[in-house]
């Protein structure tokens, strides 16, 4: 199926109708300018909400940060009714709707923690017309009660967020979704609008197949995200690593840190907090109320790490995340990119680190191997394994490579670890040769089969009780690569399991003749790996400035670093008094303008991006009494 091109006119009918565009345009940036304090729009939101506004469909491909969520909130505001936003994030909703009362809208959210009388209460509200935005889950939408009442209510539009959730073999597929394909029946004359951060073409292909939009028009921007320096290290300690990254470069921040499982979460959040780092756990086993505790407290925040599974994040609206730090290999890019563009919602600089090692790789594949999913779950899952091995060890510009999955040309970045410190790479080609004769050797000479540490063994010609009961030394292959250490070698298995020219199979991974190892036995293909870079080696930003600076205020003066700390001091206070997430006041990123401008006025203060009218009418006074006076 071909997508509409994203540059696709609108169409329209004569003159009035285009008058009709350019009036909803310029209300469009008044609303832009008014409510949400900004003075234009990026890149394709203004095409999509004229779009939407105008009473059309649209699949909207957008990264994290790109502003998502004005495409549904202005239409929603243009057009007669109420905006039905679908979203799976029942436990953020409530943040999600005071965020929006703080800019001075009416939302309101229908979810199962609403007892019968607020429940009774918000639909009344909107049988009243009396609410801009309205929020529910998918499975409470597709229920005929709830139909029923949309039915009787006027809808604006319907927006479906996180709408790579319909697609059954992406990386967080949720059945509740596939029953929205419904909405084309029964709300016809309304206009939806399906949104994600991360789709490949065919999660693309799918999710409009699937939510029936095949008339929509089709926005797909840049999934770049140039604020975010992408690095991976070699994992040695993987804590000591990661407490390494904290202390130089994000003492204060908040970040994110992911593990595989739940006791790794534990154990990491509290290894991190008993070094005076504040951290706390998240993970599906928790109990219901800890989970949301400890959600809250992160949002409410600065400088708190959640330690986490990829339970936690889809709809985490905190832009003020400076880093998201993996301890263990995402399973996908799309969670990956998904995971990692959790950090620097506010377009200021931001890390995405992740510390991996051969181990990862065979538990990867053992995970797959020893899942109950069918042979056609298995072979996709090895697809996406293998497309986030190829990312780990490319030689070349990381975001390169992260864009082209997405179907996007780019050209190297220069702000990534390959880029400003490109790893050196040798003729590896004989090693693998003498690795893959110890794998067959082994096989038919004793019948055994080992993992790593074994053929190590056995290529080094370390002697153990095991390789001496098996009569190792008997081998031809006995010692024939004692000239790379045994962290070399390993380095070497990791790269070629990444390649396919080494396999790791069964409970124990253990290793075998991949599909590419033919051509590399025969010599008819040369094999270059890189050198394991050291996390010495690894780019890196300035740590924070002596005057303690978060990383957010790294491009301003020293002075003006410290009007920023006084700031976000008062920021803090507020956000404390209303208890509300600080970014609720301002975010980062509206601090480092107000900050850059000076302003003496309420009227200077009003240009400022991010300070909208509710905004500057409630906190601009006090700005301006908490701003120090420049020098």
């Amino acid at each position: 199926m071909s997508m509409p091109p994203a540059s696709a006119p609108v169409p329209t009918v004569d003159g009035a109708a285009t008058g009709a565009s350019q009036d909803r345009s310029q209300e469009a940036l008044a609303i832009l300018s008014r409510v949400f304090g900004y003075d234009a729009f990026r890149g394709d939101q203004a095409a999509i909400i004229e779009q939407v506004a105008s009473g059309g469909d649209a699949v909207v491909l957008m990264p994290t940060g790109g502003g998502k969520s004005l495409c549904y909130q202005i239409p929603a505001l243009l057009r007669e009714g109420t905006g039905i936003v679908v979203s799976p994030l029942i436990a953020l909703m409530a943040d999600q709707v005071a965020a929006l009362e703080a800019v001075g809208l009416r939302a309101a959210y229908l979810n199962s923690t609403l007892d019968l009388h607020e429940a009774q209460a918000v639909e009344q509200q909107l049988l009243a017309g009396e609410l801009d935005l309205l929020y529910m889950a998918p499975e409470r939408l597709v229920l005929p009660r709830t139909v029923q009442l949309l039915q009787r209510a006027q809808l604006a539009l319907i927006a479906i967020d996180e709408a790579h959730c319909v697609s059954q073999w992406g990386h967080d597929f949720r059945p509740d979704y596939l029953g929205l394909s419904m909405l084309a029946d029964a709300f016809p004359g309304v206009p939806r609008i399906a949104l994600t951060a991360t789709a490949t073409e065919q999660t693309h292909r799918e999710l409009t197949e699937r939510l029936r939009l095949e008339q929509a028009r089709h926005f797909v921007a840049s999934f770049d995200r140039p604020n975010i320096q992408y690095r991976i290290e070699p994992k040695a300690s993987p804590r000591e690593q990661l407490l390494r990254l904290i202390a130089a470069e994000h003492e204060g921040d908040s970040g994110i840190v992911y593990c595989l499982s739940r006791k790794s979460v534990e154990t990491t959040a509290q290894w991190l907090a008993d070094r005076g780092i504040p951290a706390l756990p998240y993970h599906a086993g928790l109990p219901p109320e800890v989970r949301q505790d400890h959600q809250e407290r992160f949002l409410r925040a600065d400088g708190l790490i959640m330690v986490a599974t990829i339970a936690f994040g889809m709809g985490i609206d905190k832009p003020d995340v400076r880093f998201v730090a993996h301890l263990d290999l995402p399973k996908s890019i799309e969670g990956y990119y998904q995971e990692t563009g959790r950090a620097g919602r506010d377009g200021l600089p931001s890390t995405a680190w992740m510390a991996y090692g051969l181990g990862d790789v065979v538990s990867q594949r053992k995970f797959i191997e020893s899942g109950e999913g069918s042979e056609q779950y298995k072979r996709s899952s090895r697809a996406h394994l293998d497309a986030m091995l190829a990312l780990c060890e490319t030689v070349s510009c990381r975001r390169v490579q992260l864009l082209r999955y997405f179907g996007q040309d780019s050209s190297p970045c220069g702000n990534c670890d390959t880029c400003l410190a490109p790893p050196q790479t040798w003729d590896a080609t004989v090693a693998a040769q003498k690795l893959l004769s110890a794998v067959i050797r082994l096989d038919r000479e004793r019948g055994q089969r080992f993992g790593a540490g074994q053929v190590i063994d056995v290529l080094l010609g370390r002697e153990s009780e095991r390789s001496l009961t098996s009569r190792h030394h008997e081998l031809s292959v006995w010692g024939i690569g004692e000239e790379l250490s045994e962290k070399q070698w390993r380095t070497a298995i990791r790269q070629l399991l990444a390649r396919g020219v080494l396999e790791a199979v069964g409970d124990f991974g253990v290793l075998v003749p991949g599909e590419r190892s033919g051509p590399v036995l025969r010599g008819e293909e040369t094999i270059e790996l890189a050198l394991d870079r050291s996390p010495q080696r690894a780019a890196r930003r300035t740590g924070r400035s002596a005057s303690g600076a978060s990383r957010a205020a790294e491009t301003l003066e020293p002075v003006q670093r410290e009007r920023f700390e006084a700031l976000r001091a008062w920021r803090t206070s507020v956000a404390k008094e209303k208890q509300i997430p600080p970014y609720m006041v301002f975010s980062d990123a509206t601090l480092v303008g107000i900050v850059e401008t000076a302003p003496t006025s309420m009227q200077q203060l009003g240009t400022v991006s991010g300070v909208g009218a509710k905004k500057l009418a409630e906190y601009g006074e006090a700005v301006l009494e908490a701003l120090p006076e420049a020098p």
